[in-house]
């Protein structure tokens, strides 16, 4: 059979970067084995929906670039891909185990269970079902759904012996049938329980690999027994590793961001995104680091998939993100940038100009708001000066020796790195000072920052007369012995 995978998630919120990390997984495998992705909306627990939720998902896949092949807004030949316009297909099924005697009526009340979890927790036992209606006549237990009583459809798990199954990550797994509940399957409003519900769909639209988080390892056994119950074949099994925080704690949002869209909103790029997601879990097996979408379908496979817990660090996706920034061409990035300064209400600069500022910080920034937020003197006179930075930067001698490199540069013709270098050295030897002590004030006077790109690039990007007039400026406003160039303010 040609592969098919799908990514189920449950509209309850925002999509957590695990979800993306099952779904990116889902997508590279089923693209690099050239079979079909699918999108499955498992929303039986509707206590838990959220509204808007499914929009969102579908938003956030199709954002990261994971165009799938079937799904609720798209169909298909296996639809509904929606769980919850399913309903009667789960119902059939329910009756058929309860017919085959592989699953039966429960009629405990919430009451009696409640009581039953009470008793277990005082003898410091593991909360289960303790089977009491396992054993009715099925005679008895027709008539009492027929007469309208309340009721479940439960699981018969095998009293005793074990069952294994292989997992694509985990290898060999062998579970005793003991520690297994009689797991309900239909709940008493009719709808199923995750566990019927991914089974009978898997198995009906043709599921050939489950890739899912390691938290449903513990009720894989249950989902096998479902498919021997039903005489159908299991598809293959891979549970992925959990995601951890830097402590080694389970990822969660009481550590910090944990939803997709949350980095969205901070300005990461797609490519880095999944480009970070795809290793937490994954390798290539080399040094390598930087992938694109269409390098992570070439190279993708389980095998290379790791048992342990994967840790989620930041910094990592600062980095990715400083990395595919740099790959983006400057031209690509001037619309965006564009947009970011007219939102400030400044003025807006040439195309060109704005390329050249663009190559001119794109090694110095993580974020394409940061060609606005940390590089507005690019674009406008600074409004003020680095409080920080004055002591180091400005020191009491700077005015003058700022001044005297203006009076140097006015009378230049060519106005470019190698002429303005040329001329503060110049100046520097005649001080009997390092250039250093040129350099520093001079950015903090045209910039009001003390960190930046080359300082004779940004003098040559900005132009002679804007340098000359920032330097006028400064040593206006920070003060100092020379004011030889305030006469011409």
């Amino acid at each position: 059979m040609p592969v098919r995978v799908r990514f189920a998630p449950s509209p309850t919120g925002f999509l957590h970067v695990g979800g993306l990390r099952t779904a990116l997984y889902n997508y590279l495998y089923a693209r690099h084995h050239k079979g079909a992705f699918v999108l499955r909306i498992e929303d039986t627990d509707q206590s838990r929906k959220v509204e808007g939720a499914v929009e969102n998902l579908i938003q956030t896949l199709r954002w990261a670039g994971l165009d799938y092949d079937e799904g609720p807004d798209k169909g298909g030949p296996y639809g509904p891909y929606v769980q919850s316009e399913r309903l009667s297909i789960y119902r059939q099924h329910a009756t058929q185990l309860v017919e085959a005697g592989k699953a039966y009526y429960c009629f405990c009340t919430s009451e009696r269970l409640e009581e039953l979890r009470g008793k277990q927790q005082a003898l410091k036992l593991p909360p289960s079902y303790d089977r009491h209606c396992r054993d009715l006549p099925r005679e008895d237990s027709a008539k009492r759904v027929a007469a309208g009583e309340g009721h479940v459809v439960r699981m018969k798990v095998p009293i005793g012996g074990e069952m294994t199954f292989q997992d694509r990550v985990r290898g060999k797994v062998t579970i005793a049938h003991k520690v297994l509940d009689d797991q309900v399957l239909l709940k008493s409003d009719g709808f199923p329980t995750y566990h019927l519900a991914v089974v009978v769909d898997d198995h009906l639209m043709q599921i050939t690999h489950v890739i899912r988080g390691e938290e449903w390892l513990p009720s894989t056994p249950k989902h096998v027994l479902l498919y021997q119950y039903f005489g159908w074949d299991p598809p293959e099994f891979a549970h992925l590793p959990l995601l951890l925080n830097p402590d080694r704690s389970k990822l969660s949002k009481r550590q910090g961001d944990v939803a997709v869209e949350d980095y969205r909103a901070k300005g990461f790029l797609r490519e880095a995104i999944v480009n970070f997601v795809s290793f937490l879990g994954w390798n290539p097996g080399d040094e390598r680091e930087i992938f694109t979408l269409d390098d992570l379908v070439r190279d993708f496979s389980l095998e290379r998939v790791g048992k342990s817990g994967a840790v989620f660090n930041v910094d990592k996706l600062l980095w990715l993100n400083q990395q595919h920034l740099r790959r983006i061409p400057p031209a690509d990035l001037v619309p965006q940038v564009n947009a970011l300064i007219a939102e400030r209400g400044w003025p807006v600069p040439s195309h060109e100009k704005l390329k050249r500022a663009i190559v001119l910080m794109r090694e110095r920034v993580t974020f394409v708001h940061d060609f606005v937020d940390f590089s507005d003197y690019l674009f406008r006179d600074p409004d003020q000066f680095d409080p920080e930075g004055r002591a180091k930067s400005w020191p009491e001698d700077a005015a003058a020796r700022v001044e005297s490199l203006a009076g140097r540069l006015e009378p230049l013709t060519v106005f470019d790195h190698p002429s303005i270098e040329a001329a503060l050295k110049e100046l520097a030897t005649e001080l009997q000072v390092k250039p250093g002590l040129l350099v520093h004030p001079t950015r903090y006077a045209i910039s009001g920052r003390t960190v930046g790109p080359g300082l004779y690039e940004l003098m040559e990007f900005l132009g002679k007369d804007t340098v000359l007039r920032r330097i006028r400026h400064a040593v206006k406003t920070l003060g100092g012995p020379w004011h030889a160039f305030d006469r011409g303010m």
